[in-house]
């Protein structure tokens, strides 16, 4: 029985967190500042996740990860669609491992 009451109580710790700004955040006017600042931290955490895997892709030839990286910036920056800013960097990559 005591399983069940963790259980349910690590539920609770959880869920409330996750649930409390879903719930309040339509009664929350925030300045446009900080609307702009938390509209901001999917792509800061879409990037820290994919920077360490840009660098090492190829321990041994690191500069194949950094133009892969910026093929896809520069493709993402004139506003391509996500499919084809991916194959553009895997295209680059590749063409890079066939010259290098």
């Amino acid at each position: 029985m005591n399983i069940y009451v963790l259980i349910f109580l690590m539920m609770l710790v959880t869920y409330i967190p996750r649930a409390l700004p879903a719930l309040t955040s339509e009664k929350m006017k925030l300045s446009p500042y900080w609307e702009k600042f938390l509209s901001l931290i999917p792509y800061t955490a879409l990037a820290a996740l994919i920077f360490p895997g840009v660098l090492s892709v190829d321990p041994t030839r690191p500069i194949i990860g950094v133009v892969g990286g910026l093929t896809a910036a520069a493709a993402a920056w004139y506003k391509l669609p996500v499919v084809l800013v991916i194959a553009l960097a895997v295209i680059a990559e590749l063409l890079l491992y066939l010259v290098v």
